[in-house]
């Protein structure tokens, strides 16, 4: 039996790791625990209710988010991985917004930065991650 040269072997090695892990990378819409086409109300952020409640929701399409608390929208790319919910690169709108509803997009847009680990149970959903909670409740379609 010819034996392989190391440059060979090397390479092979080279190409199967390099398989292996993007393998392990890809994420399909299949893996992305059920979220996709679907849309939450936001219950509470860091425990308190919405400043704009009407407009406090979340939406998740095949590979993108989209979060809304009142004033400005967050969107970008997202998938699941184990428990965690990995957002990003993440953009926002930046309309001249003050007070409690700019504090709580600016929670948001930390929580969701921080890849938040997620519990769902049912129609509720609880995303928690870098000092941040958000409570999140199952639109009907």
């Amino acid at each position: 039996m010819r034996m392989m040269s190391a440059r060979r072997l090397c390479a092979i090695v080279t190409i199967m790791a390099a398989t292996a892990l993007a393998g392990g990378c890809a994420t399909g819409s299949g893996s992305a625990a059920g979220l996709a086409g679907t849309q939450w109300t936001i219950v509470k952020i860091d425990g308190a209710a919405p400043v704009a409640p009407d407009r406090a929701m979340m939406r998740f399409d095949a590979e993108r988010l989209s979060a809304h608390v009142g004033c400005n929208s967050i969107g970008g790319e997202y998938r699941v991985e184990g428990t965690r919910l990995l957002a990003g690169p993440l953009m926002a709108t930046r309309m001249y917004c003050e007070g409690p509803v700019w504090a709580q997009e600016e929670a948001v847009n930390a929580l969701l930065s921080a890849a938040p680990e997620m519990e769902r149970r049912g129609s509720a959903m609880r995303l928690v991650s870098g000092g941040h909670e958000l409570q999140l409740q199952l639109k009907a379609s």
